[in-house]
């Protein structure tokens, strides 16, 4: 079609039909004898479907299009009424129009002082078009009549008589739609007109009218109408309920208003006075009493003011009033002395904690600074440790050190940034942080605040609360940090935050830097006797209810819990199986026992049952291939075993062990530099080309990554292929290259009292980790062997026993003791 073709018949804004009384006129007319010529003028209509027998009025507004109905007007006044398939189409063809339309009669024409042009339409018959025979000046087709295809039955009756029902109750919901509609419905007998009635009344989409149209089989049709009325009454329904609530929150709310003024005024009778002034004055007593800063002091008038103007019955009125309470409670002006009397702080720090001396040493020096200057900045402390060392208790012990107020916030699993800056009043609900309700809760300015496990913290969609705690944690800038919710600075500078942590890999690196870091390391035996000496077996023996005269640990029974019933870096479970021993013997004494107990080594065993632990002593062997490696995990220090062997093949490198990326490189990295020193070896140097060899890392449902046991893997391969057992008394640790050097490693102390506890005796270490030995209790640097290496090359004379003679057997089994990272 050309650009004149463009589509008319706009509907009216319901999407439906408006039926006037002479459309209702026009339904009951008996059109039956009206007879349809074979040929017509096609009219394009966007946006309504006109069904045999509506009487339409539509708007005419293009010169094709008026065209025709002038000469419509001046012949038959029959034309073909057929809906465009897209409304979007400007200028639709042949193709653009449905096949099947209604054949109609133009019944008037009416022109308004604007130039627009309306023209009043009544369908007659379903048509279908069969070929476009002109397109210019308008579409002219030829079409035939169809007709409707049914059979009188009680069951199309049944259907009829539900469809006039559901219709009838969905005109009584509409209020453009006159009541005479259900009676001009229920009078119609012919059950293809009623569908038709019904339809043009309904404001559906035009693909929906079109296919009920397009239908010819008559119950079909009315099964398809029945769904569209169940559905467009539901939604009738859901608004009217919606409605009803509206209006009945509305009343609601009017008439609490009323019954408030009634109130006021009986109280104003009574000579009672106005209670709301006295809340607000003494809000505005407090807010004076909290000594505010200038800016939270002109925020918190500019809020008083507006609560004075706001009913208290509005929503916002209880918003504003607890936004100031907020303000009138927290501790501005309110702070504790510290206690710089640094003898007795070093006498309850050591009364807490046993070892730990850095960080005793540097909470001594805050306090010596602290005494030399008035106001200093607090350190931001970060303890980074194995769990159970003793970290968030630490912090506690220098709250009461300092005789300040101890705060802690756990920060694991934290994802949302609103935590720590809060939410703005905007929202339903709205509070500070954590940081502001915190320091509310202490009631001051400068307590020691512990964020734990800030290595947990997480992020997504919300914000990133890692991000947040950027200026909470920055002396330059937490002076005037600023809540969400509160909205105005608050000092935080006189605070001193302490974070703990397990695995400093998990803080971003920014978060990082603005803490001093300060690394707690595992526990050694000896220290764990003291320690429990001192503070587990009482704190344990009172919560079991006994009497420290009625049960008594020796040395030795300590010990053999230390070693046979825990493996960790911290006390946790130490203090868990001291806590089964006391309640097992709580249990002996409400059964009548009387004497006291003694638990040893033996009473022990009896207690807790079989040893959980077995040492690794037992599983070292002077295999070929068998090497003791170092590890650190977040539990603290372990031993591995890394394992070789040789097949027959060709160049194959196995890995196993659920082994980290890194760890495979380093595998890979061993391999190559003892291939490349095969001839000082005594290897021969084609061993790989005939050979697979698989190295393995026990245990196998254990992760382990790390680039440390590189020389551990490089000494296992060269024991393998030089058959030359290694010494199994010999541990070591380190990363290796291709050039053989033997780089540093982290977590010395961890694994070095990993070693002790597994009965090593010597320890292969690189050179410049030398410094770390310093870390080392005297007593553990007494009972082993360091060997600080440079090279691979001096790893193999000390590590590697004398080539077997041939009639020597070996048993071939090895431990897997247990680690999560190389």
């Amino acid at each position: 079609m050309s650009a004149e073709h463009d589509e008319d018949g706009e509907g009216d804004e319901s999407g439906g039909v408006s039926v006037s009384a002479e459309g209702l006129q026009g339904l009951e007319e008996d059109t039956s004898n009206v007879v349809v010529p074979g040929t017509l003028p096609v009219l394009p209509l966007r946006g309504v479907v006109v069904f045999p027998s509506a009487i339409v009025p539509l708007p005419i507004s293009r010169p094709a299009s008026l065209q025709l109905v002038e000469q419509c007007l001046a012949g038959d006044r029959m034309l073909a009424l057929v809906a465009q398939k897209s409304a979007e189409d400007e200028r639709p063809g042949a193709d653009g129009l449905y096949t099947r339309g209604t054949a109609g009669r133009l019944l008037k024409m009416l022109r308004y002082p604007d130039q627009s042009v309306r023209v009043l339409v009544q369908g007659l018959r379903r048509v279908e078009i069969d070929e476009v025979v002109s397109t210019e000046p308008f579409f002219v087709a030829r079409n035939h009549v169809l007709v409707d295809e049914y059979e009188s039955s009680h069951g199309l009756d049944a259907l009829q008589a539900h469809l006039v029902n559901q219709f009838a109750r969905f005109v009584s919901m509409i209020p453009y739609l006159p009541d005479e509609l259900q009676l001009v419905v229920m009078n119609i007998k012919d059950p293809g007109k009623v569908t038709d009635l019904i339809a043009s009344n309904l404001n559906v989409s035009v693909e929906e009218k079109q296919d009920l149209l397009a239908t010819l089989d008559v119950p079909g049709r009315m099964q398809r109408l029945s769904t569209i009325l169940n559905r467009e009454i539901e939604l009738l329904e859901l608004g009217s309920k919606i409605q009803s609530q509206v209006q009945s929150e509305v009343s609601k709310g009017q008439k609490e208003f009323y019954l408030r003024q009634q109130l006021r005024a009986i109280q104003s009778e009574l000579g009672e006075g106005d209670s709301r002034a006295a809340d607000l004055d003494e809000l505005r007593t407090k807010l004076d009493a909290a000594k505010l800063p200038e800016a939270a002091r002109k925020a918190a008038d500019t809020e008083l003011d507006r609560l004075r103007m706001i009913p208290p019955e509005s929503a916002e009125h209880s918003v504003v009033r607890t936004y100031l309470e907020w303000l009138a409670n927290l501790p501005w002006a309110v702070s504790t002395g510290d206690d710089l009397d640094i003898p007795r702080a070093r006498e309850v720090l050591d009364e807490d904690h046993h070892g730990l001396e850095r960080v005793k040493e540097r909470i001594l020096e805050y306090l010596a600074v602290r005494k030399l200057k008035r106001d200093p900045k607090s350190p931001i402390l970060c303890f980074a440790g194995p769990p159970g060392v003793g970290k968030t208790s630490l912090g506690r012990s220098i709250a009461r050190a300092m005789d300040r107020r101890f705060v802690r916030v756990s920060l694991g699993g934290v994802r949302d940034e609103a935590e720590i800056r809060g939410h703005r009043r905007t929202y339903v609900g709205a509070l500070p942080g954590r940081i502001v309700q915190s320091l509310r809760s202490a009631g001051s300015n400068n307590p020691l605040f512990v964020l734990d496990e800030i290595d947990k913290l997480g992020g997504d969609f919300r914000g990133d609360p890692a991000s947040a705690l950027l200026e909470v944690l920055d002396p330059e800038q937490n002076s005037t940090f600023v809540d969400h919710y509160l909205d105005v600075p608050f000092d935080l500078s006189r605070v001193m935050f302490v974070t703990t942590a397990n695995d400093l890999d998990g803080i971003p690196w920014a978060l990082r830097d603005r803490m001093e870091v300060i690394e707690l390391g595992g526990y050694t035996e000896e220290e764990k006797l003291e320690i429990a000496r001192r503070h587990l077996v009482r704190r344990q023996v009172e919560e079991s209810g006994l009497s420290p005269e009625g049960l008594r640990f020796s040395d030795d029974g300590i010990a053999k819990i230390v070693r046979d019933y825990t493996r960790e870096a911290g006390l946790r479970n130490l203090e868990r199986e001291i806590g089964r021993v006391c309640r097992k013997v709580a249990r002996e004494v409400t059964e009548g026992r009387t004497e006291p107990v003694l638990v040893d080594g033996a009473k022990v065993r009896e207690l807790l049952g079989p040893e959980r632990f077995v040492s690794e002593v037992a599983g070292r062997t002077a295999e070929t291939g068998v090497v003791t490696g170092l590890a650190y995990t977040a539990n603290g220090g372990d031993i591995l075993f890394v394992e070789s062997t040789r097949m027959s093949g060709q160049k194959g490198l196995t890995l196993t062990g659920s082994l980290g990326e890194v760890m495979k490189e380093s595998a890979q990295t061993a391999l190559s530099l003892v291939r490349s020193r095969a001839d000082r070896l005594g290897i021969p140097a084609d061993f790989f080309d005939v050979s697979d060899l698989h190295v393995h890392v026990p245990a196998g449902a254990v992760p382990k990554d790390g680039p440390s046991a590189g020389v551990t893997i490089a000494t296992s391969l060269a024991s393998l292929l030089s058959g030359r057992p290694v010494r199994p008394e010999v541990a070591m640790t380190g990363e290796i290259t291709l050039r053989g050097a033997v780089l540093p490693i982290g977590g010395v102390k961890e694994k070095v009292l990993a070693a002790r506890r597994a009965g090593i005796r010597e320890v292969i270490l690189p050179r410049r980790n030398e410094k770390d030995l310093d870390e080392l209790p005297e007593d553990v640097r007494r009972d082993l062997r360091f060997h600080l290496v440079d090279r691979f090359e001096e790893v193999l004379p000390i590590a590697l026993l004398p080539v077997r003679s041939q009639d020597e057997t070996v048993p071939s089994n090895a431990s897997t003791g247990g680690a999560a990272s190389g």
